[in-house]
């Protein structure tokens, strides 16, 4: 494929979505920088998001090591974490909630038996319409045509107006960099026809990977046949992360 083709697929996808000068720049940036893979890899063809299967969690941790090893995450910082929570009663009004460590290292008793214990995935929801984008003031958070919210280094100011925007806590600050950091859902790997590191060191096969645009694609079936949630509705971002059986404390 040559350098004329990469530039007219970028600007066919500016048709549907507006980037900025900084988000045209890194996608094309990526597009380069691996040839087969942007050779098999079209944008437009996909539209990524996530499954949780709540019951299937069993707060092991190793979503978020295997997170944290593939991205080189800074120590004491997470692109995803674990929750756990736990209620005591129906008379309980709101449940009580730990993650030692992002749940890394999984959880030690804690609470006594009796009650309902559940643990809860978290990560960037990669909104379709993104508060984080919206705050950021030179363009560097920008939504890909296939669905991602992304963080362009190169342009980011470090000025956390995305960190206090997002309402799901996903977004931190690079002790090194000093520019905003988040999850990716693994976009150097997905691009590549590989799933996310969580979800493929998930021992249960909690976390998939869905594309939403792909008709074969499990996610439709599970979407269909399940009661599906995603966290804090009410928030109307057009988060493409979905839950299946998530508690009504969760949300």
């Amino acid at each position: 494929m040559g350098e004329v083709t990469r530039r007219e697929m970028l600007k066919q996808a500016t048709k549907l979505l507006v980037l900025t000068a900084p988000a045209a720049a890194a996608l094309e940036a990526g597009l380069s920088a691996d040839p087969k893979a942007k050779d098999s890899y079209q944008m437009m063809d996909h539209w990524w998001g996530m499954t949780i299967d709540i019951e299937k969690c069993i707060g092991c941790g190793n979503c978020v090591l295997g997170c944290s090893k593939e991205n080189e995450v800074p120590a004491g910082y997470f692109r995803t974490w674990v929750e756990r929570y736990y209620i005591a009663d129906w008379t309980s009004e709101q449940p009580q909630v730990d993650s030692p460590n992002g749940g890394m290292n999984g959880f030690p008793e804690k609470y006594p038996a009796g009650g309902k214990a559940f643990f809860v995935p978290k990560l960037c929801n990669h909104c379709e319409h993104s508060p984080c984008v919206q705050v950021c003031p030179v363009g560097a958070t920008f939504e890909s045509p296939d669905g991602l919210v992304l963080v362009d280094k190169e342009y980011c100011l470090g000025c956390r107006y995305c960190v206090q925007a997002c309402p799901y806590g996903c977004r931190f600050i690079d002790p090194t960099t000093e520019t905003a950091e988040k999850c990716t859902l693994c976009y150097h790997r997905i691009s590549k026809g590989l799933t996310t590191a969580c979800a493929e060191n998930c021992p249960t096969g909690a976390r998939q990977l869905a594309d939403l645009k792909n008709p074969k694609d499990p996610v439709h079936k599970f979407l269909a046949d399940n009661m599906v949630q995603v966290l804090k509705p009410h928030m109307a971002t057009g988060p493409k992360v979905f839950y299946k059986d998530l508690d009504k404390s969760v949300r």
